[in-house]
């Protein structure tokens, strides 16, 4: 049995490996046999430098993705079939660790392991690849002051959270999972009202949007929609990056966040689109939607991981002596990509549908479908986001239409 548990593991993960390559490397041969072209949708608004860079930026985050994936890929085969696993938990247990302390020590020091392990790949992305197209406007000394309260928060947070679900696995029987799925889904409620509140503001200021036309439009604009808030604010995204975007929180009255970056780069008319954007995934019920199917695939997940927990030829094939929870996630964790990666596409697909709903609201609701038009192509370019993704790609991994397909879609509507 314990043979058939690799084999299976193995064959999803060399399949995962072989069509995110494919993939990747399909994207990566297209945007360069297209060049410096721009799509005929977009001639007279895209200027040939913006399109030069956008390219380029495309190809280095491309292979910049490859071989992280690569790396990726090879450091969890190292963990699986090294033995330095079951050689951690064997060392805690000589060391006198059992029970909760074991579980918790277990999993921070993988935990820790793993973001250590991926900290060359953060550096080069926020101090070379984004430096080098004007995107980073991060400092060291910002960088590391985010890092020390990310960690802080992570002990703060992660780690009773941690004994608790040790907790209701020790102390409440067989349906351990269905408790600790009720306990999960409040934590996750807690935190949709405690993130704007408390957590984001350690990251980032946030400012009341001040007096003035955008403001007065805006407003009028939620009014229109019957939307309530609580608040218009402007992020100072601008100290750590120059990508610009927009997004909202909260069930029942959400918060409205804008990017500096984008209050100064929009018109009046172009931000009011955007936001009646994303009122349209409010008043769609999205957020709802997308919360309500994240519930379904945990209790489905923790369901899962309630049989293996039980199950010794999960256990004996990655070399582990005797079953355990933090073992459990910890194999959980590893394998669980190869097989969920194949539902990509299908996340993608429902989330380009929104994208596409939401649109239709914001030229129902706003009456300004140029607006909205020039909003895109201004963040397209902005973000400077692929003008030539692959279509095979773009449907697996995009949770976005493209620039062209979005705008054929309002040139219809218009």
């Amino acid at each position: 049995m314990t043979t058939l548990v690799i084999a299976l593991f193995l064959g999803f993960f060399f399949a995962q490996l072989l069509v995110e390559g494919a993939l990747s490397l399909a994207n990566l041969r297209h945007v360069a046999r297209a060049g410096e072209a721009v799509p005929s949708q977009l001639v007279g608004q895209v200027d040939a430098e913006t399109a030069r860079k956008s390219r380029a930026y495309a190809l280095a985050r491309g292979r910049f993705g490859l071989v992280h994936g690569l790396y990726d890929a090879a450091l969890t085969l190292v963990l699986l079939f090294s033995g330095i696993l079951p050689w951690l938990d064997g060392a805690l247990t000589r060391g006198g660790l059992a029970g909760p302390h074991r579980f918790v020590t277990f999993l921070a020091i993988l935990s820790v392991a793993s973001s250590l392990a991926d900290l060359p790949f953060s550096l080069y992305g926020t101090f070379v690849l984004e430096q080098r197209y004007g995107f980073n406007r991060t400092t060291w000394r910002l960088w590391l002051r985010d890092r020390l309260k990310a960690l802080a928060l992570a002990v703060a947070l992660g780690l009773p959270l941690l004994f608790a679900i040790y907790g209701f696995f020790a102390l409440t029987g067989g349906a351990w999972w269905l408790w600790l799925f009720a306990f999960l889904t409040a934590v996750q409620i807690l935190m949709v009202w405690l993130y704007p509140t408390v957590i984001a503001p350690l990251f980032n200021k946030f400012t009341p949007l001040p007096e003035g036309d955008l403001r007065a439009r805006l407003e009028g604009l939620a009014r229109d929609a019957n939307f309530r808030t609580r608040g218009l604010f402007v992020m100072d995204a601008s100290k750590r990056s120059g990508h610009s975007n927009a997004y909202f929180t909260g069930f029942f009255r959400p918060r409205i966040v804008l990017f500096d970056t984008l209050v100064e780069q929009m018109t009046v008319e172009e931000a009011a689109a955007v936001l009646a954007h994303e009122i349209g995934h409010y008043q769609a019920r999205h957020v709802h939607k997308r919360l309500a199917l994240g519930l379904i695939v945990q209790l489905v997940s923790l369901g899962i991981l309630s049989f293996l927990v039980r199950w010794p030829p999960l256990f004996a094939a990655f070399g582990f002596p005797a079953p355990s929870l933090h073992a459990a996630i910890a194999l959980v964790s590893l394998c669980g990509g190869a097989f969920t990666f194949f539902f990509a596409p299908l996340e993608s697909f429902f989330s380009r549908k929104h994208e596409y709903e939401a649109d239709r609201y914001s030229i129902a609701i706003a009456r300004a479908p140029g607006a909205l038009r020039s909003a895109l192509v201004k963040l397209n370019g902005q973000n400077l986001s692929s003008l030539h993704p692959h279509p095979w790609y773009s449907a697996w991994h995009y949770s976005h239409p493209t620039l062209v397909e979005r705008l054929d879609a309002i040139e219809a509507l218009a």
